[in-house]
């Protein structure tokens, strides 16, 4: 259901939606701002790789945590005020993480950025929601996700220069500034259409327990959740953290050879992101095959390359950076289950339940290939990237991979069965083929 007033003109959904993105695009470049500087942090912290590392999990959760609070917010508010309050903490963030010469304030610097950046991706894809009618917003939002991926090329290069050549603060500072221009633009261009006639009103503060157990309770939630928890998590831990050391020490590749593999896998996803966008559109039904056809692709290659004989080949690498790249669109269909399976009035809070499920994958399956790779070390001794202990850490991803399948078939049932009392009948893929290509 979309929002659109008629008579809108074209111009305005787009400048709009382009300053929502842009929003969304700094929001990244916060996101991953302290990635890019972990040597220096070390040092001007004199932190440990592992306390090093607790900045980015603490923002994670936050992150995570922040996404039903937020949800709720975003159905009573709207998203121009979450857009700009979200860039208003993440401008104080990046200032106190300027100031900070050590963990503690360092910590406070990565939880307000990691709050601001809960406020921002969903209630761009509100903006997608009312702006845009129903058969371009999967485009949409697809466009949304891939564009706001540039901010990680803004924090790898302009960033990372201006951290070099002027130093820490002046850095943080200036992504601070950028922030605060993001909340001004916000504030004075982002708006949404009024409400339609027939819509229900926002909820009040009573009924929001009600709208939360509601939202919970609908199957295209939860089949949105496990396609969102299924889909990006493999894709993020091998971009967030263990990526590089698995290419570099495991498969020996050279440092700047894992780079150009990670540039492919942002190419790879701005490519597939409108293909897959155009399919949702153009075949509403057929949805879920689309998630576990990229699922599919994703345990296979993983299949494949930890099952072969020793290092990969450089061509089978290539492969699996292609195949994840895909990953990160596909998660994205879990917001259009979450936006058709919806009313209005629940769809923040929808989004934001559905947007947990990728990050709860990410941390527990990041953390979990670490112990696995510590305990290793432990037992076997050795360098601890072995190309052995990495292949046994990284089948960690097949048990998530099954639980989320498992979370999607049987939610997908029930939303079906949903759709069938509405008189909706998704007829059988196979029978559905048939049809299709019988008739030529």
């Amino acid at each position: 259901m979309t929002s659109v007033q008629p008579g809108t003109r074209p111009a305005v959904r787009y400048t709009i939606w382009t300053i929502g993105v842009l929003a969304y695009m700094v929001a990244v470049l916060q996101r991953t701002s302290l990635g890019v500087a972990g040597i220096e942090a070390t040092h001007r912290f004199d932190a440990s790789a592992s306390v090093l590392s607790m900045f980015m999990v603490i923002q994670l959760v936050v992150y995570a945590g922040l996404q039903i609070p937020v949800g709720i917010m975003l159905d009573r508010l709207g998203p121009r005020t979450l857009i700009v309050a979200g860039a208003v903490l993440m401008a104080g963030g990046q200032c106190v993480l300027g100031f900070a010469d050590n963990v503690g304030v360092g910590i406070v610097g990565r939880l307000l950025v990691g709050a601001g950046d809960a406020f921002t991706f969903i209630s761009v894809l509100r903006l997608v929601s009312v702006w845009f009618p129903a058969s371009q917003a999967p485009i949409f939002t697809q466009l949304t996700g891939i564009t706001g991926q540039i901010g990680q090329i803004l924090s790898a290069y302009p960033f990372v220069w201006l951290l070099h050549g002027a130093g820490w603060s002046p850095a943080f500072f200036s992504a601070a500034g950028l922030s605060t221009v993001c909340a001004i633009v916000a504030f004075l261009v982002v708006r949404t259409p009024s409400r339609p006639r027939g819509d229900e009103p926002a909820p009040s503060l009573r009924e929001i327990g009600r709208t939360v157990v509601a939202t919970a309770k609908q199957p295209g939630t939860r089949l949105g959740f496990w396609t969102h928890f299924t889909t990006p998590f493999s894709g993020n831990v091998f971009v967030f953290l263990w990526g590089v050391p698995f290419l570099v020490s495991a498969q020996g590749l050279a440092t700047s050879t894992a780079s150009a593999l990670l540039t492919l896998y942002a190419i790879g996803g701005m490519i597939a992101g409108p293909v897959l966008g155009k399919l949702v559109a153009s075949h509403p039904l057929r949805r879920s095959w689309l998630v576990l056809t990229v699922v599919a692709a994703t345990v296979a290659a993983w299949a494949v390359v930890l099952a072969w004989p020793g290092q990969a080949p450089p061509g089978l690498l290539v492969v699996l950076v292609l195949v994840l790249a895909c990953a990160g669109p596909g998660s994205m269909i879990a917001f259009d289950f979450a936006r058709t399976f919806n009313p209005p009035h629940r769809q923040g809070t929808a989004s934001g339940m559905v947007n947990i499920g990728g990050f709860i994958a990410s941390l527990i399956v990041m953390f979990l290939i670490g112990v696995v790779l510590d305990q290793l070390h432990r037992a076997f001794g050795g360098e601890l990237y072995d190309l052995g202990h990495f292949k046994i850490a990284m089948c960690v991803q097949f048990v998530f991979f099954a639980i989320g399948t498992i979370g999607i078939l049987l939610s997908r049932r029930k939303a079906r069965a949903e759709m069938a009392r509405a008189g909706v009948h998704v007829p059988p893929i196979l029978q559905a083929i048939k049809r299709t290509y019988g008739r030529r």
